[in-house]
């Protein structure tokens, strides 16, 4: 474990220029630190249990975002008996990310560090299964695509498959990404969130169409995805239509599970990883923005238990470990919510 946790820290020693010894612990979590970061909500962690595990989750945060959105997800599946990977990708969590959020590599660096932190993890345990919230689900699919063999299953939340119509028309045209260079100007940090950036580099939005277009010709091109599939969406998510993900699973051959919220329940895109906790400790402040527009403030998911239901449900379905009771009734090959009411009459 030891080795697991210096080459971790290493790793963001390089990208991060130091790091300093974390002053908030916790049992059985190994945190990184580094003066260059917001705080230390923003810097990767590992939930472990002492020893390698049978099973390893790796999960990537989003845009413009920081391992914080995880760290339920994570605590959930590490009850499970996972040891949980949460990075940090670069140009994220940091006091000063212009340069960063304006690298014509970001894209490659992003996949890069995937790539780092998979081979590092690897005496963790067994079987990995990979995920994360939007952008860090596309980067998961994107490395799955790359080395299948490696990967038990994927866990994708809100994952970014696909963007707006008007993002990816944009995207199209010659010269956009020196034009979003200019208009991101000097990109800010500091915001109403201590774990997230105020808004996203328009510059990193195209950057992650490059990621979503290479995922979609591979995939038109003959690669299909083999291993189980867990996709949690919503279908009000204005930022990532729900379209990219239903897209996805037509090329998925396993038993996946899909937890489709419905529309009436105007969950936005941001606020599908977050329970009640994570909204009370983010402290966010509500003066500065609008509070009347939609998606302004965050929201814990109405859904959240039923998703993690489902969620326990698929671990069960897909590991040696025993199921609870309320995983006695295993995911069918394509389950929705509403197969989910109809089975618990909830």
């Amino acid at each position: 474990m030891q080795q697991v946790f210096t080459a971790f820290n290493e790793l963001y020693t390089t990208e991060l220029h130091s790091t300093t010894r974390c002053q908030e612990g916790a049992v059985n979590q190994y945190r990184v630190c580094a003066e260059s970061l917001r705080n230390e909500g923003n810097g990767p962690f590992i939930l472990h249990h002492g020893k390698p595990t049978k099973n390893v989750a790796v999960l990537f945060h989003g845009l413009s975002d920081s391992p914080y959105f995880m760290r339920a997800l994570a605590a959930v599946l590490h009850d499970r008996g996972f040891t949980v990977v949460v990075p940090l990708l670069p140009g994220h969590g940091l006091r000063q990310a212009d340069a960063a959020m304006e690298d014509s590599q970001l894209a490659e660096r992003w996949q890069q560090h995937v790539e780092d932190i998979m081979a590092l993890s690897q005496p963790l345990g067994e079987r990995f299964f990979v995920g994360g919230f939007s952008t860090g689900g596309a980067l998961a699919v994107d490395h799955y695509l790359d080395a299948p063999e490696d990967i038990a299953g994927l866990m994708l939340f809100s994952g970014a498959l696909a963007l707006t119509d008007n993002a990816e028309t944009m995207h199209k045209i010659w010269g956009i990404k020196t034009l979003a260079k200019l208009i991101d100007g000097d990109y800010e940090t500091h915001g109403p969130n201590p774990y997230k950036y105020p808004a996203v580099a328009g510059f990193a939005g195209l950057e992650l169409m490059d990621v979503i277009r290479s995922i979609r010709t591979r995939l038109e091109e003959g690669q299909r995805i083999k291993v189980p599939v867990f996709a949690a969406h919503s279908q009000a998510d204005n930022t990532t239509p729900i379209k990219g993900v239903k897209r996805l699973l037509e090329f998925a051959d396993g038993t996946n599970t899909f937890f489709e919220i419905d529309k009436e329940y105007d969950l936005c895109h941001a606020d599908l990883p977050l329970n009640r906790k994570l909204v009370a400790d983010m402290h966010f402040k509500t003066n500065m923005v609008n509070a009347q527009e939609r998606c302004a403030v965050p929201k814990a998911n109405p859904l959240y238990r039923q998703m993690i239901f489902m969620l326990e449900a698929f671990v069960s379905a897909h590991t040696e470990i025993t199921p609870g009771l309320q995983d006695s009734n295993r995911p069918r090959p394509y389950i929705s919510y509403d197969d989910f009411k109809q089975a618990t009459g909830k």
